[in-house]
């Protein structure tokens, strides 16, 4: 392994590695070994090396996620990717985003602001999370119920399996009907199909305007009916939030937020579009939103 990464790259010291064996699952796995990867040549042999010895790997980005998936209950190898960090290329004219899964999140959203470009997918720890756990485990945000989630705005992959062998995914075309969609397959696999090296992402222009709703129901059922008739109607809000009772009364207890008190069920609604055209937008949202039992819109 020193061979592959140098000795500076690999942690081998059980203090060293301690942090390394959890995720924010708060469950915790001691690995025999952290080992630093810098680029996919690296990772092919990495992965080749543990295949042949029956090594277990784990991949790892930021350990920010939830379901213990970075956790290695097998003990072996984690393989971390956070020092494949760089965007090697931003195509404003085709909409696309060459990167490497070190890069996090809210890195990428930065750099393509600057040529007015988002990459729709938001998770609440963008951050600090990075895109290769972003596709890892399909991680979406608020913003996937008008934009998606990584499936729908990925358009290609390279990644190498658990034998070494590395391989391409997908086009980087707006449209690719082609063979096997490979891309969408190993999204969300949680490094359990191949280890993702490389993405190119689709880009969505930025919109001109955007606004915030607040919507209180008296109970559940009602704001349920009001997120049917919402999204029933032609205008799709960005980010449609439900809280119930117990989420807001949390938030009431340590926040000075002005909550309806008699709210049983809470709705944040997101709105973005054309200026011109975003006070029609929220007009319409408004109005499917009110159904019996609603309290408070604002």
């Amino acid at each position: 392994m020193v061979s592959i990464v140098g000795e500076k790259a690999l942690l081998t010291d059980p203090g060293d590695c301690w942090a390394y064996g959890y995720d924010n699952s708060r469950r915790h796995a001691l690995p025999q070994a952290v080992v630093f990867a810098v680029s996919h040549p690296q990772v092919v042999r990495i992965v080749t090396l543990c295949n042949r010895y029956s090594v277990a790997l784990t991949p790892r980005g930021a350990g920010t996620g939830t379901t213990g998936a970075t956790v290695p209950d097998h003990g072996g190898v984690v393989l971390s990717l956070e020092h494949m960090n760089r965007i090697l290329h931003i195509d404003p004219d085709n909409r696309t985003a060459r990167v490497e899964p070190g890069v996090t999140n809210q890195e990428l959203q930065d750099a393509l602001s600057k040529y007015g470009f988002f990459w729709p997918p938001d998770p609440t720890s963008a951050a600090v999370c990075t895109l290769g756990g972003n596709l890892a485990y399909n991680s979406a945000g608020p913003r996937a119920v008008k934009y998606g989630t990584p499936r729908e705005n990925t358009l290609g992959l390279r990644a190498v399996t658990g034998s070494g062998r590395e391989f391409r995914t997908g086009v980087v075309t707006t449209k690719g009907v082609v063979g096997y969609d490979l891309t969408r397959l190993i999204i969300g696999s949680e490094g359990t199909l191949a280890i993702i090296t490389e993405a190119v992402l689709k880009l969505t222009p930025l919109a001109e305007a955007k606004t915030t709703l607040q919507a209180s129901y008296r109970s559940i059922h009602s704001a349920a009916a009001a997120v049917s008739a919402i999204m029933a109607q032609p205008v799709t809000p960005c980010a449609l939030e439900f809280m119930d009772r117990a989420a807001i009364e949390m938030v009431r207890s340590f926040s000075g937020l002005d909550l309806e008190p008699a709210a049983g069920a809470l709705l944040m609604i997101e709105v973005d579009g054309p200026a011109h055209s975003l006070e029609q937008a929220v007009a319409a949202i408004k109005s499917a939103a009110t159904v019996d039992g609603l309290i408070a819109l604002r």
